[in-house]
């Protein structure tokens, strides 16, 4: 059967997404790079956008999710804070649970939908 229903879930906060798919792979890639510009690099964006997504979500959680330490002559960098972890994983499962309940509503029209 193909797919019908495609989901993107994000958590709102006010008008600011706090954290979505395009956050959880920022996360992944701070994690494996140690640094907001590689990380940048890794996925194609500019070092500013990048920089604009930690700042939001560190503005929209009550801890922050990333620490980061200006570069310079004795480098730089950043890490996923333990608050970071917690969330990209609750985010990570509530994504599978929305994908799970979607496949079933999916299933249950299967002789529905031509």
């Amino acid at each position: 059967m193909a797919n019908y229903i495609k989901l993107r879930a994000r958590l709102m906060r006010d008008d600011d997404i706090a954290f979505g798919p395009g956050k959880a792979q920022l996360l992944d890639a701070i994690e494996s790079t140690g640094s907001i510009s590689a990380a940048a690099r890794e996925l194609g964006m500019s070092y500013r956008r990048a920089w604009l997504l930690v700042d939001t979500m560190n503005r929209c959680f009550r801890e922050p999710l990333v620490h980061s330490a200006p570069g310079g002559k004795h480098g730089g960098g950043a890490e996923i804070t333990e608050a970071g972890r917690r969330i990209r994983q609750r985010y990570r499962e509530m994504e599978q649970a929305l994908r799970d309940r979607a496949d079933e509503f999916e299933k249950s029209l299967e002789n529905e939908l031509s």
